[in-house]
């Protein structure tokens, strides 16, 4: 079998005290998707659930738990899980496509993106996440078509799992895994393996699996990456790529890393970050998370394509949100072309409104220049007025639960009322 060729998407990032000043936790990612693909912010309630039920996936149905917890995802809108998002005890989690030597599954299981939501469903911590994602792999497995298309796109994955006190990066291949704890104030992933041999948790038969297939001999001190990868990345963070120039980026604004900042790194385009072409950057998210228990987590997303011609809008968990419906897509229900055997044949249009006056604004900065600059400075405008009421309320620990609940539909209005 020949090595599929370099993939090409997403990047996700996190800073711990010192790295990240005033004793808060910064997440960051990136979503790169095919050009067409729409992704929406949504927010589920916590709920209790029936002894027994079961729990309809993208591909699969899987045994349902007692409670899950309340979450805001960014996630392609023709799918069941997330690329990235948040629950209400500001656990974080983003995903990430990885290759290697293990063939991926071509059969229906549970995709990454499945993987991502459930761990932010059934956890309250970043390590019960990770147990929770490698059970549910251990069980059911990884694999699926993770694309909107009768051409099949499949891959291992690898997670950047993060909460207030600690973060922890996953990396998967089939059924195997390898987990290490984030130490050193910095983390970042991109699309190849990085864990290499400081190993925290790990499948029981990881290495023997390694041994039995020739790829490790037992002798040398075992390297997760150069083991499990096509090529030996070990090194990977003195060659080139989006992941050695996101470990830069983390590396130069260390000790200072805000929500801004991380905003920053999300839209940089000279380093492929911020991507573009045929797979692009069609959502964004940053989470500043406290690590004093009483002040707020707060989650940013941009619901849109291009985070440098987009508005990171916050989000806080209340009780009573306002349902997020300028960022929802609609659904078709047992129509959906995602539902149907066989899968795909069709597709419908699944913009949502904010990513429709995004889409006519995107072609007014592109060829009306003064206008464009107007709007793009506007946008900016409003963005940092966000930030500015947010670093208050962590700063003053004051928060009107009353205005919360409409932060990020109210933030959606403003940014519509901008496209016009």
């Amino acid at each position: 079998m020949f090595p599929r060729p370099p993939p090409r998407s997403c990047d996700t990032f996190v800073a711990l005290p010192p790295a990240a000043p005033g004793g808060r936790v910064v997440f960051g990612k990136n979503s790169d998707r095919p050009a067409d693909e729409v992704q929406e912010v949504v927010h589920f309630p916590a709920a209790a659930h029936p002894p027994g039920a079961a729990l309809e996936c993208t591909y699969i149905s899987i045994e349902q738990v007692e409670r899950t917890h309340a979450v805001v995802l960014s996630r392609p809108s023709w799918l069941w899980g997330a690329e990235m998002g948040a629950n209400e005890h500001g656990v974080c989690i983003g995903n990430e496509a990885v290759w290697g030597r293990e063939e991926v599954c071509d059969g229906e299981a549970l995709l990454g993106m499945d993987l991502v939501r459930l761990g932010l469903e059934r956890a309250d911590t970043a390590e019960k996440a990770l147990s929770v994602i490698v059970d549910l792999l251990e069980k059911y497995g990884q694999g699926g078509n993770c694309m909107e298309s009768a051409m099949a796109f499949t891959y291992h994955n690898s997670f950047l799992i993060a909460d207030r006190k600690e973060a922890w990066v996953l990396e998967t291949s089939g059924k195997y895994w390898a987990a290490e704890k984030v130490e050193g104030g910095v983390r970042n992933i991109s699309n190849q393996l990085s864990i290499t041999t400081k190993i925290d948790r790990e499948h029981p038969e990881l290495k023997e699996y390694a041994k039995s297939n020739g790829w490790w001999d037992g002798e040398k001190e075992f390297d997760f990456a150069a083991t499990y990868s096509y090529v030996n990345t070990a090194r990977m963070t003195t060659s080139g790529g989006r992941y050695c120039e996101g470990y830069k980026l983390l590396n130069k604004h260390k000790g200072s890393i805000t929500s801004e900042i991380m905003m920053e790194i999300l839209r940089d385009k000279e380093s492929g970050i911020n991507m573009e072409g045929g797979f692009m950057t069609t959502g964004s998210m940053v989470s500043v998370l406290p690590q004093q228990p009483n002040l707020p987590c707060i989650h940013f997303f941009t619901g849109t394509p291009d985070p440098a011609r987009s508005v990171f809008k916050p989000f806080i968990f209340v009780p009573g949100i306002t349902q997020l419906l300028k960022t929802t897509s609609p659904t078709f229900g047992h129509d959906d072309p995602v539902k149907k055997q066989p899968r795909f044949q069709s597709k419908p249009d699944r913009r949502h409104e904010l990513y429709k006056k995004h889409e006519s604004a995107a072609v007014v900065m592109e060829t009306l220049k003064d206008k464009g600059k107007e709007m793009l400075k506007e946008i900016q405008e409003l963005e940092k007025q966000k930030i500015s009421q947010m670093e208050s309320i962590l700063q003053n620990g004051c928060l009107d639960t009353k205005q919360v609940v409409n932060l990020f539909s109210q933030c959606v209005e403003e940014e519509l009322k901008i496209y016009g």
